[in-house]
């Protein structure tokens, strides 16, 4: 009996092996690189937990141009990596593509619907939490003046933007928000010289915050705004630290957890395929506050956005999608 109760435990822990090593991640980020201190960088720091926690290596990818993407997936499917998580709206059509060729392994996408079987697609609300650093940014400014910097110009950002009008003008309706673009290619993601100059020009018409949602584009803006003596508001990933007294905030979207959920429902045979929309209730965006900018951020400004938090989750405040509806319904 003994022997039986023993052999039972060593094959289970046997299976158990046997399905951890049959999970094998992989990660393509997308234009900006790994490092970028903002969006790709939130889906590795989620990738590192994932490795941290399980003890289970994954591959990773930085796309250069636009022809990598299909190949690097495909790459990681011949290999039989599994899951494959693309970072990014831009690797749809090679998510779609490739996944089709490889029914049996799972895909996920960040930030684009892919409606196939083997694929999880990952949205978020980020005009909920672009309307709470629009709040700060308002209450904030002396100036009455403030700016966003986006990086593609695509919906994906307009959608950044409107929020962040929204909020900045729930506080101060006249309040004036200056918008640019940096580019429309995917090359706008990976240039904090002219982020940093689009920055400087709306400093220099007199705005005295500026949020950025541009990659490592906006690595230019913050650099801007200490160097001006101004404000910045980060993106995606806690960018507080990265000048201390000038970042007031970051708007928190988070990847992280979207990769480290991906890796670790299919380990835990908990996978799930279709789309899912991550907003303030779900705790998939959100804004920074912590040792770097309590200085900046007073108690008064605090509750304010800690209200509108809970009423947005509550549907008493509905912040206008962009993606939805193209029409800002504030300017």
């Amino acid at each position: 009996m003994r022997f039986t109760w023993l052999a039972a435990v060593a094959a289970l822990a046997l299976i158990g092996q046997a399905h951890a090593a049959e999970i094998n991640p992989a990660v393509v980020y997308d234009m900006g690189g790994k490092f970028d201190k903002s969006f790709n960088e939130a889906a590795y720091v989620g990738a590192e937990r994932f490795k941290t926690e399980a003890g289970i290596e994954y591959r990773d990818f930085e796309v250069q141009n636009d022809s990598q993407r299909e190949q690097a997936l495909r790459n990681f499917a011949r290999r039989g990596h599994d899951p494959i998580v693309a970072i990014g709206f831009s690797q749809a059509q090679a998510v779609e593509k490739v996944a089709k060729e490889f029914p049996d392994l799972h895909f996920a996408i960040v930030d684009m619907v892919v409606d196939l079987p083997n694929v999880r697609s990952i949205l978020f609300r980020e005009e909920e939490g672009s309307y709470l650093v629009g709040m700060l940014a308002a209450m904030k400014s002396e100036t009455g003046k403030i700016g966003f910097v986006g990086g593609m110009d695509v919906p994906l950002i307009r959608k950044f933007a409107c929020g962040y009008v929204e909020g900045a003008k729930a506080i101060n309706p006249d309040i004036q928000v200056f918008q640019n673009m940096t580019g429309t290619t995917g090359a706008a993601w990976n240039d904090p010289v002219r982020g940093g100059e689009l920055a400087k020009s709306q400093f220099d018409q007199g705005a005295d915050v500026v949020y950025q949602a541009a990659g490592a584009t906006g690595l230019g803006v913050l650099q801007a705004a200490a160097d001006a003596g101004k404000f910045g508001i980060g993106v995606d990933s806690n960018q507080n630290h990265l000048h201390p007294g000038t970042v007031l905030t970051s708007m928190l979207k988070r990847v992280d957890n979207a990769v480290y959920d991906a890796f670790q429902d299919l380990k835990n045979d908990q996978w799930t395929n279709g789309f899912e929309v991550l907003g303030l209730a779900q705790d998939g965006v959100g804004w920074a506050l912590d040792e770097n900018n309590k200085s900046l951020i007073s108690d008064e400004m605090k509750a304010k956005v800690d209200e509108a938090t809970q009423k947005i989750i509550a549907g008493e405040i509905k912040v206008h999608d962009y993606m939805a509806d193209s029409t800002c319904p504030v300017q």
